[in-house]
C-alpha cells in the first residue's frame, strides 16, 4: 500500500513537472501562407507563440507583444528558429517573416546610390511587415501591434533598421546580427542591439554604425564578436546561438549573467572600442 502510495505520488510529481514545462516552453510553430493582392505578392511567415500566453491573450488576461523577424539573403525565414524561441518563451507573438522569393531579382550592389542601390529592396521588406502585421491584427486581435521589437540578420538587419527610421512610432526595440547597409537608427526612445562579426567578406559601409558618443548618448548596445556573419542563423555553431541568447536575455531585461562580456564602455553591453570578443 504505501509502495503504491509512493508510487502515485512519483507519477503525480512527474504530471506535473511536465505539465510545468509544457505550459512555460510548449512553443507552438505556425506557417501561414499569405498573398498581397495589392502587389500580387505571395508572403510566407512562420509564426511562433507559447501556448500558455497565447490563451492568456485569447481570454484577455495578456496583450502579446510583437517581434518580427527578417531573414538575410538566400537564409530562410525558417532558419532563425533560434531567435524566435527566444521570443516566444518571453510572451511574444513572433513573425519570422520570408522577405524575398525565389521571383526576385538578385541582390545587387551599385556603390554611389542610397544603400548601395537597395533602396527598393528595404522599401519591399517594409511593405512585406506592414501587410503581415494588417493580417496578425486579424488572426491575433489581441496583441500589441503599436510597440514593435524587429529583429534581421544581415540584409534582413537593414530592412528592421529601414522600417525603424520610416515607422519610429511603432517601433520600440531593434535587434540586428550584422546589418551591412543601413545607418542605425538615432533615438533615444528605441532600444537597439547589434551583434557585429569579425569576417573579411562582409564590411560594414562608412557611416552605418553609430559613433561611441552617439551610442552612449542613445543608449545603443553594439557587441563586437569574432563571430562569422553566416553563423547568425540556425545554419551557425550551437555555442555562438547560445551566446546570443543569452545576451538577448540581458538586452530584454530577463537575464543577468551574459556570456558575451563586453569591451569597456560606458554602456552595459556596448562595445564600440576594444578587441572583439572571443
Amino acid at each position: 500500500m504505501k509502495r503504491g502510495m509512493v508510487v502515485l505520488a512519483c507519477v503525480c510529481a512527474l504530471g506535473g513537472s511536465v505539465y510545468y514545462g509544457i505550459s512555460k516552453w510548449g512553443i507552438r510553430h505556425e506557417t501561414l501562407h499569405l498573398y498581397d493582392a495589392a502587389r500580387e505578392r505571395p508572403v510566407a511567415v512562420d509564426l511562433a507563440v507559447r501556448a500558455d500566453y497565447e490563451m492568456k491573450a485569447d481570454d484577455g488576461y495578456w496583450k502579446l507583444p510583437v517581434a518580427i523577424i527578417s531573414n538575410g539573403n538566400t537564409v530562410k525565414n525558417t532558419e532563425y528558429s533560434f531567435l524566435a524561441n527566444v521570443f516566444a518563451a518571453r510572451g511574444y507573438l513572433v513573425a519570422s517573416i520570408q522577405q524575398d522569393n525565389p521571383t526576385d531579382p538578385p541582390l545587387m550592389t551599385k556603390v554611389g546610390l542610397p544603400y548601395v542601390g537597395r533602396l527598393g529592396v528595404y522599401q519591399k521588406g517594409e511593405a512585406n511587415i506592414l501587410f503581415v502585421l494588417r493580417e496578425l491584427k486579424k488572426l491575433q486581435p489581441n496583441a500589441d501591434y503599436d510597440h514593435l521589437t524587429l529583429v534581421g540578420h544581415s540584409n534582413g538587419g537593414d530592412t528592421a533598421m529601414y522600417f525603424a527610421k520610416e515607422h519610429p512610432d511603432l517601433v520600440t526595440k531593434v535587434v540586428t546580427l550584422d546589418n551591412l547597409r543601413v545607418p542605425f537608427v538615432l533615438n533615444n526612445k528605441m532600444k537597439i542591439l547589434s551583434f557585429r562579426s569579425q569576417d573579411p567578406n562582409f564590411k560594414t559601409d562608412p557611416g552605418v554604425l553609430p559613433t561611441p558618443k552617439e551610442a552612449s548618448t542613445d543608449g545603443i548596445d553594439i557587441i563586437k564578436t569574432h563571430f562569422q556573419h553566416t553563423w547568425m542563423s540556425d545554419r551557425g555553431p550551437y555555442s555562438v546561438k547560445e551566446r546570443i541568447e543569452t545576451a538577448l536575455d540581458e538586452f530584454l531585461g530577463v537575464g543577468h549573467c551574459s556570456k558575451l562580456p563586453p569591451s569597456p564602455s560606458d554602456s552595459p553591453l556596448v562595445a564600440n572600442a576594444g578587441a572583439p570578443l572571443p
